[in-house]
Parts: C-alpha cells; sequence; structure tokens
C-alpha cells in the first residue's frame, strides 16, 4: 500500500523560502515518477514540478529559476525546494506518484497533468503574504 506524506509548509513572507517534502512509503518500484501539484482556492490543479527514477525533471513554467525539485533515493522522498515565493504560489500543495512514467522527458505539458499519476498525498498548505 503508497502512501505520500508531505511535510514543509507554512506561511511565509514575500520572496522568502520554503522546502517541502514527500515521504513515499510501499513504494519499491523501478521506474516511477513523482510531481508536485498545487491548487488555490478557484483557480485550476497545477502541475507544479516532476521528477522521474532517471533524475529528469520539469517545471511548469511559472515556477522555472524559482522552484527546484530533487529526490533522495535512499530516504524515499521527493522535496520541493520553493524560493523567492510570490503571493500567486499561495495553494494547497500535494505530492503525487505513479509507477512508470509521467512523460517529463516527452514534449508537451502530460507531466502536468493530475491523470497521470495514480498516488496522492493528503497536502500541505503555502501562504505567502
Amino acid at each position: 500500500h503508497v502512501q505520500l506524506v508531505e511535510s514543509g509548509g507554512g506561511s511565509v513572507q514575500v520572496g522568502g523560502s520554503l522546502r517541502l517534502s514527500c515521504a513515499a512509503s510501499g513504494y519499491t518500484y523501478r521506474t516511477y515518477c513523482m510531481g508536485w501539484f498545487r491548487q488555490a482556492p478557484g483557480k485550476e490543479h497545477e502541475g507544479v514540478a516532476a521528477i522521474d527514477s532517471d533524475g529528469n525533471t520539469r517545471y511548469a513554467d511559472s515556477v522555472k529559476g524559482r522552484f527546484t525539485i530533487s529526490q533522495d533515493n535512499a530516504k524515499n522522498t521527493v522535496s520541493l525546494q520553493m524560493n523567492s515565493l510570490k503571493p500567486e504560489d499561495t495553494a494547497q500543495y500535494s505530492c503525487a506518484a505513479i509507477n512508470g512514467d509521467c512523460y517529463v522527458r516527452h514534449l508537451g505539458q502530460a507531466w502536468a497533468s493530475g491523470d497521470v499519476y495514480k498516488y496522492w498525498g493528503q497536502g500541505t498548505q503555502v501562504t505567502v503574504s
């Protein structure tokens, strides 16, 4: 049974930084992909970043240059380092995973579709003001 548990959310001032972590348990697949999504009230669910088991990454244009996704295979953890935070980054952030390809190496935005992912965490709130 796969479980994803996020941590690291909170409130921060504009221009500040936060680091989100997603701890995966029951996940032993050799090929996998993990992503971060966010949703603010009244806005669409948005793919923020993704990383596959080979370390390939993709980012939403809105966070490029500010956010960095990374993984620690030994700890089964994926992190999202968020710098230069803006009020528009305020949202509920969720971790997602799929035991397979999430298309980070492909052209297009398929990686950012929630339909690609099978497992989801409960989410953690990030508030920037």
